[in-house]
């Protein structure tokens, strides 16, 4: 064969197309199968599709969660090295990196955007496909929005994508195997769900998408070492950071022309090829897409904690408010969770995720904030750890089989008799969704120790109105701090 003939100089880069052009297919001969030809259509067409008024409305409360969750996360550690490291990479002045003053490209604004919305355990989660979707997509869309000046409509049809075809690469790769396999679901999921935002933002027409969505599984990566990893900040990438940047790389690419591969689903060495199993099912990315919006399937957490302690807190509250309890009243208190959550986070050092450290300061307190969650100084109090010894957490097969995420609480009183909850649906999933007033509630308490009462109300009302924006850039003087 004969060698390729190296060019005396490189050639000059091709110049951006406008938005939303087309390209004809250089491979003339390929076939594009139907599941990906509907695919790439609806994320096209995405931007220009409305929303039913549910969706409408739980886009808002994610939206508003994550803007909260990345504000609060901006003054955490994973957060502020984040923030660190993209202010030293410089760039272009193309979108906000909230909870901040910094303006820099929209890339490097997604990378910190999903790392402070997941430097944390407070952003949302999607439990059927096994990652959060909040924390990838938002701030992909969000920068890819401000980055071509798009209307806050236009933004949450993006958002409202990113979850369904987020979600539904999850499924299509078989989720909770391919899990269990070693694969990070929180990262690939999160990857397509942020490329397909991103393209949206970027008003890529079909083809393009298809290019976007090839370079998009080019990039999916992530294994399950996160479980290790002892700062969260690895973790903030890996669920964060890496797909959300990566996404909107891969739609900023096709968006400048870059080609690829028109269809990474099919044909030699696919995608599912590559991640072969007997449970890939390619048939699932598009299945009931338009008719089953995956954002109405997603969870907002009620507090900023671990999600396996959820129940616990719902549970310990419900008692505290309907009996009066206290601390001094309590001479034990037995906890059971399913058995393969308990391990992740009993007697933890970390605040936010030890079990029972949460329920002794819900005893002492009668509630949870996120600062009263995120001090671990407190952690060291001789009276939480007075209530904290009398706390047995206990790994229970019978709510393992039962499945969900449950807990049983039984206060065992200092005067004698017992008291004892079961929570079979946590506060803030989507079988016993939170109502805008209590998102609402959740936002202040995050918002604002940093922006304040009147920004915090600022951004809040703004977010409930959305829609009514022209241009998304009118958020940053509320996003900034």
């Amino acid at each position: 064969m004969a060698s390729r003939k190296t060019p005396a100089s490189p050639p000059a880069p091709k110049k951006s197309r406008a938005k939303g052009a087309s390209r004809s297919n250089p491979s003339s001969g390929t076939t594009i199968t139907p599941l990906t030809a509907r695919l790439s259509s609806y994320i096209a067409a995405a931007a220009r599709t409305a929303l039913p008024p549910a969706v409408a409305e739980k886009t808002r409360h994610h939206l508003l969660d994550t803007l909260a969750a990345m504000i609060s996360g901006s003054r955490l550690e994973p957060g502020a090295i984040a923030v660190s490291y993209v202010q030293s990479l410089g760039g272009t002045r193309e979108a906000c990196v909230p909870g901040t003053t910094l303006l820099t490209t929209a890339y490097n604004a997604a990378l910190a955007g999903g790392m402070l919305a997941h430097a944390d355990e407070t952003d949302d989660s999607h439990q059927p496909s096994f990652h959060h979707p909040g924390c990838s997509v938002v701030p992909a869309a969000l920068a890819m929005a401000e980055r071509e000046g798009r209307s806050g409509r236009q933004l949450l049809r993006a958002i409202a994508l990113g979850y369904d075809i987020g979600a539904r690469a999850s499924f299509a790769l078989g989720a909770i195997r391919f899990h269990l396999a070693g694969h990070s679901t929180h990262s690939f999921g999160a990857h397509f769900g942020a490329a397909a935002a991103a393209s949206s933002m970027a008003g890529l027409d079909a083809t393009q998408v298809r290019y976007a969505l090839s370079y998009a599984a080019q990039q999916a990566s992530g294994i399950s070492t996160w479980m290790r990893d002892p700062d969260h900040i690895e973790k903030a990438f890996d669920f964060g950071g890496m797909p959300s940047s990566h996404g909107l790389s891969a739609a900023a690419m096709a968006a400048h022309g870059f080609t690829g591969v028109p269809d990474v689903f099919a044909g030699e060495r696919n995608f599912f090829v590559a991640f072969s199993s007997p449970h890939v099912r390619p048939e699932l990315l598009v299945h009931e897409l338009g008719s089953t919006y995956e954002i109405m399937n997603a969870n907002i957490k009620k507090w900023s904690v671990g999600s396996p302690i959820q129940a616990a807190l719902d549970s310990t509250e419900a008692l505290v408010q309907a009996h009066g309890v206290k601390a001094a009243d309590v001479a034990r208190v037995v906890v059971e969770i399913q058995d393969h959550e308990a391990a992740v986070v009993n007697d933890r050092d970390m605040p936010d995720i030890c079990l029972q450290h949460l329920v002794a300061l819900v005893l002492l307190d009668g509630t949870v904030t996120f600062a009263s969650s995120h001090d671990t100084a407190r952690m060291k109090d001789r009276k939480v750890l007075a209530v904290r010894r009398r706390i047995e957490l206990k790994p229970s097969p019978a709510l393992t089989a039962a499945g969900g995420r449950q807990a049983i609480v039984t206060l065992h009183l200092a005067g004698g008799g017992t008291l004892r909850h079961h929570t079979e649906v946590v506060k803030g999933t989507w079988q016993n969704p939170m109502s805008r007033a209590e998102v609402e509630a959740k936002c202040i308490d995050l918002l604002q120790p940093i922006l304040g009462r009147r920004r915090t109300r600022g951004l809040i009302d703004q977010v409930w109105n959305i829609e009514k924006l022209d241009d998304v850039r009118a958020l940053r003087p509320l996003l900034r701090a």
